[in-house]
């Protein structure tokens, strides 16, 4: 196969890619719609891998690439429909762990470059722990080029073996069309009360009930709020396995929270917050954080990971883990309305410094050229 320029130049055909995803979470799958539009607009072919129900989310095909069902798994037959769907492709981009080492798998015995996003790490446990290294090490040490959504993930990268790993920010798809200032104002006070936060603050978390979320800090910070006249109500949207745990410590202790499940409109939430929340132990180019600054909601959020690099001065930044202190920042700025004020003018500023979308897939395609393009000979 003879690696052809994306720019189509005088009846060549057009750059080939497949875009590889696992489950895909929000920040990843967003990001691969985002990037398929853009390449798409600039003449590249591009067909996204991933199973059914990312597709049904995030309408590959609207963007003009073309979808092709693969499962979220390592088995022989999910690798084989890679391996056909990458038959043509110049190159290929697989996006997380788990679609970085199955299309290693499918590229086995072939020369198309790989390209790899991580977007966050993994994370595991006890003997699980060491199989998530061997895949890092892997996928690493195969690909031609590991991009890294934060400093630390490129770090861990070339400590990992990558013979090329550099930073490729991500950009947040820009706000729904339509979704005005007005419809803000209208869906308000409905969403509010929904939640039954009508007359109260509204405090905003987001994520999946998993131990590395920081839900369980979250709760004992809500004790400290129950004294509060009115007293917030934390509203946290997402699902998983810790939900039996929480929701009888909220029963129990008589906690000012909801669990409200997976939701398709965070960006409705946020629009009525008063504040937003991010306990994690870990987050890299968080969605939450950045939706949050480009809602102008207030953010507290752990010090930890990629966040204080995301955000800057722009949010309240607590220690993971402590629950005095995440509880203190909030009531501080539930306070202080000049405080909040501020972070929102801070969050504008930041919002500035992070790269746009255009910008985003210009560095990505300039990583295609770099890899695609023939060599002058010497």
């Amino acid at each position: 196969m003879t690696p052809v320029s994306s720019h189509s130049p005088y009846g060549q055909s057009s750059l080939r890619t497949v875009q590889v995803l696992g489950g895909g979470n929000a920040g990843s799958s967003a990001h691969v719609r985002s990037l398929a539009s853009g390449l798409v607009a600039r003449g590249v072919r591009v067909t996204v891998c991933a199973p059914f129900g990312a597709e049904r989310l995030y309408d590959f095909t609207g963007a003009g690439a073309a979808h092709v069902h693969v499962a979220r798994s390592s088995d022989p037959g999910s690798v084989a429909a890679l391996r056909a769907a990458c038959a043509d492709a110049d190159l290929v981009h697989a996006h997380g762990l788990h679609a970085s080492f199955r299309s290693v798998l499918a590229l086995s015995g072939r020369r198309t470059p790989l390209v790899v996003t991580w977007h966050d790490r993994a994370r595991a446990e006890g003997a699980r722990a060491h199989l998530v290294q061997l895949l890092e090490r892997k996928v690493v040490r195969t690909a031609s080029v590991v991009l890294g959504s934060t400093s630390a993930l490129v770090d861990r990268a070339r400590h990992t073996g990558a013979r090329d790993a550099r930073l490729a920010a991500v950009a947040l798809p820009g706000p729904r069309r339509g979704a005005g200032p007005e419809d803000a104002d209208r869906l308000e006070p409905k969403t509010r009360a929904e939640l039954g936060a009508t007359g109260r603050p509204l405090l905003i978390a987001v994520g999946a009930l998993e131990r590395h979320r920081g839900h369980e800090v979250l709760l004992d910070a809500s004790r400290a709020w129950r004294t509060l006249d009115p007293q917030p109500l934390v509203v946290v949207a997402g699902e998983g396995a810790l939900r039996p745990v929480l929701q009888r410590r909220i029963e129990d202790e008589h906690l000012p929270v909801r669990l409200i499940g997976r939701r398709d409109d965070v960006s409705d939430l946020l629009a009525a917050a008063d504040i937003a929340l991010l306990p994690s132990s870990w987050e890299s180019r968080s969605v939450l954080a950045q939706e949050a600054l480009h809602a102008r909601v207030p953010l507290v959020a752990a010090r930890a990971a990629g966040i204080p690099e995301l955000v800057g001065d722009a949010a309240e930044l607590v220690p993971y883990g402590d629950a005095d202190a995440l509880a203190g920042a909030v009531v501080r700025l539930l306070g202080d309305p000049d405080r909040r004020e501020l972070l929102r003018r801070r969050g504008v500023r930041q919002i500035a410094s992070w790269p746009t979308e255009d910008e985003t897939v210009a560095q990505i395609l300039s990583v295609y050229d770099e890899l695609t393009q023939p060599r002058p000979m010497i």
